[in-house]
Parts: structure tokens; sequence; C-alpha cells
């Protein structure tokens, strides 16, 4: 399993996955899902992918060498693309075409064609944009009102996001709240782990300005992850126990209906034995 969320803010992107593969209880790997691509000064993209360990790989290594050009005897790259938006269709096109020479046969073997990426990163004099692209090629770009994306396994870190990220949080408090989601999702399942790779790239960079590898024995992450624990129990013990009492609403209304039920049960043996 795999998670990978990434932040597109006012003050530039974050971009954060962690490591873990899992093929059963007995084979759990590292492997990197977080992928770089650029020219300092001229371009930054990142990409991130989950799901099937073999058709992520199939997809960055197609990307890496390069699609056809319908128009020329150039191959499209994610160094040569011209915007963002022809990335993410670039990235589309590759899953389709790994999905066209790998797809059927995973399906003779009952093995899904299961794919997620997310693309984010800036191209020199064009916006800087972050996209999630489905496993049919299809994808979806973050917004002012919805500034973060995630795949994988993501429920458990997005509560977090969903109650403090907004378009306007500062760059670093971002990678904050994003370690501390990703910090949750590994609470809570253990197919998601260290070492965690982050990257964060600041608006018109075109180069990153923090690439780093999170590994066990961190100091910051551990004490990020202890202070977080110690503040939420502080957070619902510093909360008034619920006043409510006795039985009420809804269950007051089934406790009275049994009752009815038991009144007309017992009515009606009483007229039997008079019979």
């Amino acid at each position: 399993m795999t998670y990978c969320v990434g932040l597109k803010l006012r003050g530039g992107l974050v971009m954060i996955c962690d490591t873990r593969t899992n093929a059963g209880i007995d084979n759990i790997s590292c492997f990197r899902k977080l992928h770089l691509f650029g020219e300092p000064g001229e371009r930054s993209i990142a990409l991130a992918s989950s799901g099937n360990l073999s058709i992520t790989q199939s997809v960055i290594s197609l990307l890496t060498e390069g699609l056809p050009d319908p128009d020329s005897d150039e191959k499209r790259t994610l160094l040569n693309v011209p915007s963002m938006f022809k990335a993410a269709q670039l990235v589309g096109e590759a899953v389709r075409e790994v999905y066209r020479t790998d797809g059927p046969s995973l399906e003779q073997h009952q093995a899904g064609f299961d794919v997620a990426l997310l693309l984010g990163g800036q191209i020199k004099g064009r916006r800087m944009r972050l996209f999630m692209i489905y496993s049919a090629g299809n994808f979806i770009e973050a917004t002012g009102d919805t500034p973060y994306l995630q795949i994988g396994e993501h429920k458990y870190g997005k509560p977090i996001l969903d109650r403090a990220v907004t378009f306007e949080t500062d760059l670093y408090e971002g990678l904050k709240l994003g370690l501390l989601s990703m910090d949750s999702t590994m609470r809570s399942n253990l197919a998601v782990g260290l070492p965690l790779d982050v990257m964060v790239l600041p608006i018109d960079a075109c180069a990153p300005e923090l690439v780093h590898r999170i590994h066990h024995g961190d100091a910051y992450f551990e004490e990020l992850s202890r202070k977080w624990s110690e503040a939420l129990r502080a957070s619902h013990q510093a909360i008034a126990q619920p006043p409510y009492k006795g039985v009420t609403g809804a269950a007051a209304m089934a406790g009275a209906v049994g009752t009815s039920k038991l009144a007309k049960a017992t009515q009606a043996k009483r007229k039997a034995r008079r019979k």
C-alpha cells in the first residue's frame, strides 16, 4: 500500500510519499515513489505514484524514454512538453499505453490495472499546477478551494488536511501538516511506512528548495509524532464531558414501541384466559 500527498499553496508546492511496498506480510520492500524531472531555472516537475509497482515503473520508464510525437520525429517527455496541462496529458497517454500492452494479460491473471499518480510542478513562464491522474488516464486538478490531492491509503490522513490546510497556508506549515497527515496514516495502516520522500518547490523558482528523505530515527519526525499524540490527548481531555442523560429521541421511541407490543401481548393473554 502507499500514501502520497501533494499540496499546491500560494507559496508553492509540497509533495510527500512513503516508500513501502507490500506484496504480502512476508514480502515488504522499499521503493522510491517520488520521481523528479527538470532543468533548474527552466522547469521542475514531480511525479508521485501508487498502485501496482510493475505498472507504475512501466509508466515512469515510458515517460523517461518518451512517447512518439505524431507531428515530428522528436519524442515527447516531461522535459520538453510546453505546459503542465500537456504534461498531465502525456502522463495519461503513458498510462493508457501501458494498459494497452499489459492490461489484457493482467486481466487474464485476475490482476487489476491499479495505478494513480500525482503530477505537480511549474514550467518557466507558466503557472504552477497539481494534477491527479487515474488508471484510465483522465485527471483532475487541485484548486484554491481544494489545494491538496492524495493517492493511495488516504483516508487516515485526510481529516487534518480538511481542517487545517487552505490555499493561504504557509509553504513550510503545509509541509508540517503533510507530515502529520503521513504520521496519522502510518499509525493506522502498517502498509504505509518510512522512509518518506519530501519535496518543496517554491512558486516561480523552477527548482526544488528541499529534496529530503526521512529515515527511521529522524529526530524531527519522531518529535512531531510524539507532540501530535500529546496534543490530541490534551485537547480531548480539555473538552467538557457530554451533558446528555437519560433515554431520549429515537431510543426512547424504540423503547415505547417495545412497551406497546408487550402491553398488547399481555392483553391478548388475559382475553385468552377469560375464554
